[in-house]
């Protein structure tokens, strides 16, 4: 194969339709256009969502829900994860290396899911009330 020789496949390339050349080429007359309306004309098209001048359904209905730039940077970590590391300094780099949070992670959050037996220090992570209250009855502490 040569670049020289290169061609599409048989029957994969159509010539163009020119339209508007006269009754033999089944789109003489009004070019496929239909009579009419605004979409026959020239230049006859608005942007997309437009409903001739009625409000448009975007605009019609209300806006909903929330969706956080950050959201994508905050990891939680349940109680039971903790127990499983068997590390007593936890961090968030211990967290990543350990695959427990996404490498991706700014802020980290211990939440109240499963227990803990083990006295543990948390360092530069953040945890909800229950899962202060049960690492501190645990034995451990926690410095955000």
């Amino acid at each position: 194969m040569e670049l020289n020789t290169l061609a599409p496949a048989p029957g994969s390339k159509f010539p163009k339709r020119r339209v508007g050349r006269g009754i033999g080429s089944g789109l003489g007359k009004t070019a496929g256009r239909g009579h009419k309306g605004q979409k026959s004309r020239a230049g006859g098209f608005h942007k997309v969502g437009f409903e001739g001048g009625q409000m448009p359904m975007h605009r019609r209905l209300p806006k909903r829900g929330f969706t956080s730039l950050t959201g994508a940077f905050n990891a939680q970590v349940r109680l039971s994860d903790l127990e499983a590391l068997g590390v007593d300094q936890i961090d968030p780099v211990v967290l990543k290396q350990a695959g427990v949070i996404a490498a991706n992670a700014q802020t980290v959050k211990v939440i109240l899911a499963g227990e803990i037996k083990r006295a543990v220090t948390l360092n530069g992570i953040k945890a909800t009330k229950g899962a202060l209250a049960a690492i501190q009855a645990a034995g451990g502490s926690v410095n955000a």
